[in-house]
């Protein structure tokens, strides 16, 4: 039969007194125990002989209600108290012992091992919202530490062995893994992620020192490596475009030595014609240049955080770091700079200076591999080492600027062709230039006295590419098949708009150019303009000649 009751003594001394006295009494009470084998319980317990023990004999002698106690009914009593047990030390070697004097080890340890077993599974089912905090996570890693015990290992007699501690370890291992990649998988918060790779290393290092494998651990923070380098790129990705949406695209004005210094702290910039210049003065890049090179440093820490006590050589933390900052540079920061030149309010003053900011930053790339040489401490010239893709990643977005001024100036010159109003049939030309034209000249010197800072070919490729736009536009006008007729007058107009594109060529709008190699781009206009009016003075002159001759056949 088995009885359910409850008791406690005030003077016995915590949970090995109480058990003491109900393994006392019973022993007692069913003559099972020799004195020598109680005094050997009582020891091993620590159980205090007095009072406390003696007087739970009385009272468990009196609560019994049953004459006789089968040993099946014992063990079921023990076997609840076990369950209450399973934390202490001092009360499962107690017991151990007990289950040993009756001839019952086996049965005793059968039992041990399967609770522990059900434990394991139940204490690691995380919380549905383990992900939201570290707290969450690190009262999930206490479970997993209870689970474990290599003290009852140590301290216990045959109660457990290696193999069977190694085969729960196995179980919490996998039971653990499986969570942390579920719930890890929500964050998206890398502080949160840094920390919680910091508390798995404080795991596995503490369990390593006990024995038990942890390279499934670590294997799985590389794993989390991946998922915390996408995090950074989507935060570095927000925090390039806030510095490029305030940017004004504008030299930076400073006004003392003071300023000077601070901004040169910043960004690794020396020019010494510009260090001639007294102040106040421009430094020729926009103030997103020193800003994006504090950027990429503070990335490059990021990462060098959370590769810390992975236990990785110096060789593979630099590899990892720059194969992780080529994703920013290739990836994030090419995009967002794709996006900066997209934007509708985005001039030709404006890529002209993104243009030159690319510039200074592609420059820069040989400082920022130093500067991740210094904080790994691996040369930059070492055999295999990964190299930045910073110097394309700027270059690639200089074309785009490039190309982007190139469309633009195109869609301006067209806009004032729109405004172009020939009249075909005019009887003579005006002495001027058209209105249209003359401020569409007006407009592109304005244009190209901004590409002064422009490296000399961009500057001199925006300008051919800008008079060929020109040139094939005129022709397109003239050669419309709307326009049925010409008259000498519109021609003589004609011909005055070319010549003051050829003017504004021979002008030299950009340096550089050898001789009138951009005269070249009107080269075509000027033939169909010339031959025109060749065929005209030849029409007309024929027309002349028949009606004269009509005349005198007349």
């Amino acid at each position: 039969m088995l009885l359910a009751f409850s008791f406690s003594f005030p003077d016995c001394g915590g949970l090995s007194a109480q058990l003491w006295c109900l393994i006392s009494g019973l022993g007692q009470y069913c003559g099972s125990w020799s004195g020598s084998q109680l005094e050997a319980i009582r020891t091993e317990t620590g159980a205090t002989v007095g009072g406390g023990w003696r007087g739970g004999l009385g009272f468990i002698t009196k609560a019994v209600c049953v004459r006789h106690w089968f040993m099946t009914d014992m063990l079921q009593i023990w076997l609840s108290w076990l369950s209450v047990a399973i934390s202490h030390g001092r009360s499962l070697r107690m017991l151990s012992m007990l289950f040993f004097t009756q001839g019952s080890r086996e049965q005793f340890e059968n039992y041990y091992r399967n609770q522990r077993r059900k434990q394991a599974r139940l204490v690691l089912q995380p919380h549905s919202n383990m992900h939201e905090t570290l707290e969450g996570y690190r009262r999930y890693f206490n479970q997993i530490v209870f689970v474990v015990e290599d003290h009852i290992l140590h301290t216990t007699q045959g109660l457990v062995n290696r193999a069977y501690v190694e085969e729960l370890w196995e179980l919490a291992l996998s039971k653990t893994i499986a969570a942390l990649r579920t719930h890890s998988s929500y964050c998206t918060d890398p502080d949160l992620v840094l920390d919680l790779k910091n508390l798995i290393v404080l795991l596995a290092d503490t369990l390593q020192g006990f024995g038990f494998p942890v390279s499934q651990l670590f294997d799985m923070m590389f794993e989390m490596r991946e998922q915390y380098g996408e995090i950074l790129l989507k935060k570095w990705n927000l925090a390039f475009r806030q510095v490029l949406d305030q940017d004004n695209f504008s030299p930076i004005p400073v006004a003392t030595e003071e300023e000077y210094r601070q901004f040169t702290s910043q960004f690794p910039f020396q020019d010494p014609e510009l260090d001639k210049l007294p102040f106040p003065k421009k430094l020729p890049f926009s103030e997103f240049v020193p800003q994006i090179y504090s950027q990429l440093k503070e990335f490059v820490y990021a990462c060098l955080k959370y590769y810390e006590d992975l236990h990785l050589s110096s060789t593979e933390i630099d590899d990892v770091i720059r194969k992780s900052t080529n994703l920013l540079l290739t990836r994030t920061l090419s995009n967002c700079l794709q996006y900066a030149m997209k934007k509708k309010n985005v001039g030709l003053a404006e890529l002209v200076q993104v243009i030159i900011n690319t510039t200074q930053l592609e420059a820069s790339c040989v400082y920022l591999e130093e500067f991740i040489s210094n904080i790994t401490n691996v040369p930059p010239d070492t055999a295999n080492a990964t190299k930045l893709y910073g110097t394309s990643t700027f270059k690639d977005a200089r074309h785009a600027a490039e190309e982007e001024i190139y469309t633009n100036l195109n869609a301006k010159i067209d806009q004032f062709l729109q405004l172009a109003d020939y009249d075909w049939t005019a009887a003579q030309g005006g002495g001027a230039p058209s209105d249209y034209l003359s401020d569409l000249i007006a407009f592109l010197c304005s244009t190209f006295s901004v590409f002064t800072h422009l490296p000399g070919k961009v500057a001199q490729t925006a300008c051919m590419s800008a008079c060929k736009h020109l040139s094939t536009s005129l022709l397109q006008l003239l050669l419309e098949t709307d326009v049925r007729q010409v008259s000498m007058g519109a021609l003589q107009q004609f011909n005055t708009d070319v010549k003051e594109c050829e003017r504004f060529a021979r002008a030299g709008p950009v340096p550089g150019f050898q001789g009138d190699t951009l005269l070249l781009a009107f080269s075509d206009l000027r033939q169909v303009s010339l031959c025109l009016s060749l065929l005209y003075h030849s029409l007309s002159f024929l027309l002349a000649s028949l009606l004269l001759h009509l005349s005198l056949y007349i």
